[in-house]
């Protein structure tokens, strides 16, 4: 029997019960549509956190004290002063990998104007902060390198200070505000950032040369840490072994890292990739999971098929005899019910396949959550679909071609 004589029997017998092969088919386009709309949604928000960690600044690098032990006690890394402005300066003119660096120490409290005031932190950086974080000026200007060699009070502010302490919308740049008791000159205003994916306001915070927090509100000569970026992301790992070399060197730890007899390293550095491979690990596992529970409703739709060509199979038996007992092979008969069993699927799969891509969008509009459907979740839903009719319509349709002739004629 010819292949297109059988998609036609196929298809007269997948018409003749509109309603019940509807019903079979649904349970294959919840399932395709559910995996698709999952995959998109963990996919979504995998590119959403890796974008704003590349707005963060995908190839920082952080330096910070590492835990120390003093007469027998380990101190806290916070507590440490193992950092200090030569270590600064070395990485800034040894480093080859290092593309910007900048000291960083800071200090919460109430900023003052007038009547208004807000909690916040400030800063004390250099002006390759604003290159290492990816900020920009959106109002005046940076402070100068001769501001750092004066310490200047002078100040850049984020939107969100700006707004609290300016509430009428008056112009920030030239005024003076006051943080605890002492009193800064604003010198320009950042762009806005918005919240970062960790819920954090990137927009709360006020830069100062490092200089000025240093010695008038913290009287500190250590630093608390340093932000650098490497020349590429690439190249992180390389910048990473060589800050690791030169504070070693800097610090006089005997021994290289790597070796067992070596000294302890008394600073700790973390790289921006760090971050993007944890949160990147755990939306991937999210997604798998999320994508594995809607898969269950793809086998339960294969078993539903499984289920209907049983009864085909049964309520047809007497035309499986007939066909026989005029010269149809079993294997006619094999291809019949599995291309019905197929055809069922790959139908709910093109229709769970248009409902999964809507319902995603439908998500990203209703609900604002970032959607990202990729082809290949598109092409792997289609192919299980198919692949699940044809495992679960197999048996129905290998049982259909060993029907006896006579007794297939026979039965009522």
């Amino acid at each position: 029997m010819s292949l297109s004589n059988l998609f036609k029997i196929a298809l007269r017998a997948i018409a003749a019960n509109k309603l019940r092969s509807f019903l079979t088919m649904l349970g294959i386009i919840i399932g395709v549509a559910s995996v698709i709309t999952m995959l998109a949604i963990g996919q979504g928000s995998k590119r959403s956190i890796r974008r704003q960690i590349s707005e963060m600044g995908s190839n920082m690098i952080m330096i910070m004290p590492g835990q120390d032990m003093r007469g027998g006690v380990r101190m806290d890394a916070s507590e440490m002063e193992t950092l200090k402005l030569t270590d600064y300066q070395a990485l800034r003119d040894q480093c080859r990998y290092v593309s910007a660096i900048s000291p960083v120490v800071n200090s919460s409290g109430q900023f003052i104007n007038g009547n208004n005031n807000t909690p916040s932190t400030i800063y004390g950086v250099r002006g390759d902060y604003l290159e290492i974080r990816r900020l920009s000026i959106g109002d005046g200007e940076m402070f100068t390198d001769d501001d750092i060699r004066t310490s200047a009070k002078v100040c850049v502010v984020g939107k969100t200070v700006a707004d609290a302490l300016f509430p009428d919308g008056a112009d920030p740049v030239g005024k003076v505000i006051r943080f605890n008791t002492i009193l800064f000159r604003i010198v320009g205003v950042l762009e806005s950032k918005g919240y970062n994916s960790m819920g954090m306001d990137q927009d709360d915070l006020v830069l100062a040369p490092y200089t000025s927090v240093m010695k008038r509100i913290l009287a500190v000569t250590y630093l608390q840490s340093i932000n650098c970026s490497a020349l590429t992301e690439d190249l992180t790992d390389e910048a990473v072994d060589e800050i690791a070399a030169t504070l070693r060197a800097c610090h006089k730890l005997k021994g290289a890292a790597d070796d067992a007899e070596a000294d302890e390293d008394d600073f700790n550095i973390r790289s921006q990739e760090e971050l993007a491979s944890m949160m990147n690990s755990t939306t991937d596992l999210m997604t798998v999971l999320l994508a594995c529970i809607a898969g269950i409703s793809l086998v339960v739709g294969g078993i539903g098929i499984m289920n209907i060509m049983y009864v085909s199979v049964t309520e047809r038996t007497r035309e499986i005899g007939l066909r026989m007992s005029v010269g149809a092979r079993g294997v006619d008969i094999l291809a019949q019910f599995l291309i019905e069993a197929v055809m069922l699927s790959v139908t709910g799969g093109i229709i769970g396949v248009l409902a999964g891509v809507g319902a995603a969008y439908g998500v990203n509009l209703l609900a604002r959550w970032p959607v990202y459907v990729q082809p290949w979740s598109v092409l792997l839903s289609f192919a299980v679909c198919t692949a699940t009719g044809v495992f679960f319509g197999w048996y129905p349709a290998k049982k259909a071609a060993m029907s006896d002739p006579i007794e297939a004629i026979r039965y009522e």
